[in-house]
């Protein structure tokens, strides 16, 4: 997983959501997360049954952000979680062995929390101060050294997310990140096709660099 795509409406410079992903696809995502936070629960299932189509034929993961009835009724593979949602082990329950659950953490310890909770993969941030996210002060501007960290201490795959931008990727990359999560980097840019591939080459180059560093 080196690009995922957090969809956010508002975000998009009036182009639709479903452009913005049939975009991302076209440059390479791994996974889509259907956000929408400020949209009702129709919406956002409405929103994720137009997306499965086109993320299935591509091989991308079509992933709900807090809502395991709508990873449900979507037929979604599977659900994003944070404090505030259902624990991992009773989403695991009703979603099954086969989906697909991430978790928001912000700490080394929240990281190993969730793994042994079953999940698998985790979004690790703010990494840098973001306005797309609505986070607390000690979530905001974790820093790499808490990246570092939970590579450290986890071995399930982790995004870093949180003012992650092409310029920045190949750091969070380098930290130990398995990728990136974006959402303005991708909705608002001029070209997000163009946007997912620079993210995907910039995590790749880093990625090699350090594969090759350790040989």
């Amino acid at each position: 997983m080196q690009t995922y795509l957090v969809t956010q409406q508002g975000l998009s410079a009036g182009r639709s959501t479903r452009a913005i992903v049939e975009a991302a696809i076209a440059g390479g995502v791994d996974a889509v997360q259907v956000r929408e936070k400020h949209t009702s629960a129709r919406e956002r299932l409405a929103l994720a049954r137009e997306l499965r189509g086109p993320t299935a034929d591509a091989g991308v993961s079509l992933i709900i952000n807090d809502r395991v009835d709508i990873a449900l009724a979507a037929d979604a593979d599977g659900v994003h979680l944070g404090d505030e949602d259902l624990p991992v082990e009773d989403a695991r329950d009703l979603l099954g062995e086969d989906a697909t659950i991430g978790r928001s953490v912000s700490t080394v310890d929240a990281a190993r929390e969730a793994e042994c909770a079953g999940a698998d993969y985790l979004g690790v941030g703010a990494v840098y101060a973001t306005g797309s996210k609505d986070v607390d002060e000690d979530e905001q501007a974790i820093g790499l050294d808490v990246v570092r960290g939970v590579a450290d201490a986890v071995d399930i795959p982790f995004v870093g997310i949180g003012g992650i931008t092409p310029d920045n990727a190949a750091d969070v990359a380098a930290a130990g990140a398995d990728g990136v999560a974006v959402i303005s980097a991708i909705t608002g840019a001029d070209d997000p096709e163009g946007a997912t591939r620079d993210l995907a080459v910039a995590v790749e180059s880093r990625h090699e660099h350090t594969d090759s560093f350790h040989q």
